[in-house]
């Protein structure tokens, strides 16, 4: 990378008229990469005024400055307009795709129109094509992507591949997009932009070179960071059990949700423990290109085929949110039952979270008389695996009107059926953490509505537990919410210094800010390194910006009934305080975004 560059390298492909152009977008100091870079190509190329699936709309792939340079600098950022609730989104996801897209030339990927048929886009440092795969409409994730691995064989290793499924072509507002079979752009929809641009597939060619920095900082400054990541036990967890290690430990804080958040804890909690599923059905462990760690444990499901005595052998990934999602959260105490619905849910190119929470609602308003079989089609019972099965292709098909208005959010549903009192939805469906107020607000309110902006469930964690009815005088809620609103702000600008890197946030011990300046430093991107303070505030002001542009009305953000009822290891949740952060942190991020609220404006 050259000392003195301040662009980015960006491609930018036209489906609609299969042009495409190298655009040197200026200001990598300010935006620095990822993260920033997304929200910088929005602002520039972006249509506010348009909805999500408007074929202008760009869906953009952006890598890091030192992507490629040092370990766990792994990850992809997704950014676009979310069909889940139109607003400007981000999702992120490993695998070989960000090596791939350095080794093919490119800080970012930039795709706008539609194309006229269901096609694949091919894109290395000197070819790019965009494929007739019409053939492919319908079929799911794993055979796509055994027809899209024949694009680019001469590059086999150094390919990544980009696919959607049902869920996808259907507009689902959170399809995801699977990413080398083990990795995801999950959540809010990024799947469902691909299927509104007829975009079956992205194939990225790593077929190019990079150079390494001269001198002798960085190699001594690899090692240094290697050394951490690898030599102490830093990132152990996350190789030996995996986030699966969490469910135990959860459930055992009164933490772990269990149907449809009807309960924090159960002891039929060993069937599906981090343990159980390394114990029965762990296979192996792999890694995203560029990390050493190991992170992604792969399970071997064995299911009975055809005729007796005859079994389909699968591999299937697994980590704590999908358990929580698709076995506590439904009821389901057998890990290999858990196993078989993840194998399901990743063919159709569903978001695994949100299938799972969306159908835990989906349960508790058929066993309340809110919906019927008549709608659901399937008898939906907390703990009955084969009709959970069934749900997730009716929802990945839409096969009615119920499950076509579930495939537009759980907050779609409920505004159609009822039953909003006991969704389990913080902004979007809930992520595995039912720790507490700090956790709630910061999902609910938070810019991706995601576990990931920030540490909030480890700071409820940190809280000491209460009395049951214990009062608490206004100043003392005061002074804790000002508290817990700092720590929520100051964690997340730490995030997105990751995000713009674009690192795994795992890794987040290794990556100090100073050591992210060192690294900057040490591959001649000086202006970067010392801009990095300024850059990340700003950035963080930029995003909040964009989604605020977009629609979203942080003051009209509510937190459902079933978030107030649970009690975890701390008591009862305390309302007047989950309320007063709420409010408080609603003025933070129109501070963040520095644009006044709906009275001031």
């Amino acid at each position: 990378m050259p000392a003195n560059a301040t662009a980015s390298r960006v491609l930018h492909v036209d489906l609609a008229t299969g042009a495409s152009r190298v655009i040197p977008f200026e200001g990598r100091p300010l935006h620095l990469g990822g993260s920033g870079l997304a929200a910088a190509l929005y602002d520039a190329y972006g249509h506010p005024a348009a909805p999500a699936t408007d074929p202008g709309q760009p869906l953009i792939f952006a890598i890091g400055p030192l992507t490629g340079y040092y370990p766990l600098m792994s990850k992809v950022v997704c950014g676009f307009r979310s069909p889940y609730h139109g607003q400007w989104a981000e999702s992120h996801a490993g695998g070989r795709l960000a090596l791939a897209l350095r080794f093919a030339g490119y800080d970012a990927l930039m795709v706008t129109g539609a194309s006229r048929t269901l096609s694949c886009l091919v894109v290395g440092s000197r070819r790019l094509e965009v494929h007739d795969v019409h053939y492919l409409r319908g079929q799911d994730v794993f055979v796509t992507g055994k027809y899209l691995r024949r694009f680019g064989k001469d590059s086999s290793g150094h390919r990544s591949t980009v696919r959607i499924g049902p869920a996808g072509e259907k507009g689902v507002a959170f399809a995801c997009a699977n990413v080398d079979s083990f990795r995801h752009f999950g959540r809010l929809g990024a799947g469902a932009v691909m299927g509104a641009k007829n975009l079956k597939g992205i194939v990225v060619l790593g077929d190019g070179g990079a150079a390494l920095p001269e001198g002798k900082d960085y190699p001594k400054l690899f090692r240094d960071i290697y050394g951490a990541v690898t030599g102490t036990d830093m990132m152990q967890k996350y190789h030996d059990l995996g986030t699966a290690e969490n469910l135990s430990v959860l459930n055992e804080l009164k933490a772990l949700p269990w149907r449809n958040l009807q309960a924090t804890t159960d002891p039929a909690i060993d069937g599906i423990s981090g343990e159980r599923f390394a114990e029965q059905l762990l296979l192996r462990q792999t890694a995203c290109a560029g990390c050493p760690v190991g992170c992604i444990h792969i399970g071997l499901l064995r299911q009975q085929f055809a005729r007796d005595h005859e079994f389909l052998y699968k591999q299937v990934s697994y980590d704590y949110e999908p358990i929580f999602a698709q076995g506590s959260m439904l009821g389901l105490t057998n890990a290999s039952d858990v196993l078989a619905l993840l194998d399901d849910t990743e063919k159709l190119g569903l978001d695994c979270m949100s299938a799972g929470v969306a159908l835990a609602w989906a349960t508790e308003a058929m066993e309340r008389g809110v919906v019927t079989e008549a709608e659901t089609l399937t008898p939906l019972a907390f703990g009955n695996v084969a009709a959970y099965v069934a749900a997730l292709h009716h929802l990945a098909n839409g096969t009615n009107e119920f499950w076509r208005t579930l495939g537009r959010g759980t907050p779609a549903a409920t505004a159609t059926y009822g039953g909003q009192e006991f969704s389990c939805v913080l902004g979007q469906e809930m992520a595995g953490y039912a720790t507490g107020e700090v956790f709630f607000v910061a999902q609910s309110l938070g810019f991706r509505h995601s576990h990931l902006d920030s540490g909030g469930y480890s700071y409820d964690q940190s809280a000491p537990p209460r009395e049951p009815g214990s009062f608490r005088a206004p100043e003392e809620i005061a002074a804790d919410v000002d508290k817990a609103v700092a720590f929520l702000a100051d964690d997340e600008q730490k995030r997105i210094a990751i995000n713009c890197m674009v690192a795994c946030l795992f890794s987040r011990k290794a990556y100090s800010q100073q050591r992210m300046q060192e690294a900057l430093a040490a591959i001649g991107l000086a202006a970067e390194a010392d801009n990095l303070p300024q850059a990340v505030r700003a950035v963080q002001a930029a995003r909040w910006r964009l989604k605020l542009q977009t629609g979203y009305r942080p003051e009209e953000v509510t937190i459902p009934k079933r978030f107030t009822e649970i009690t975890t290891w701390k008591g009862p949740i305390d309302t007047a305080y989950m309320d007063a952060l709420r409010l408080a942190y609603v003025d933070a991020i129109r501070r963040m975004a520095d644009e006044p609220g709906p009275a001031a404006g």
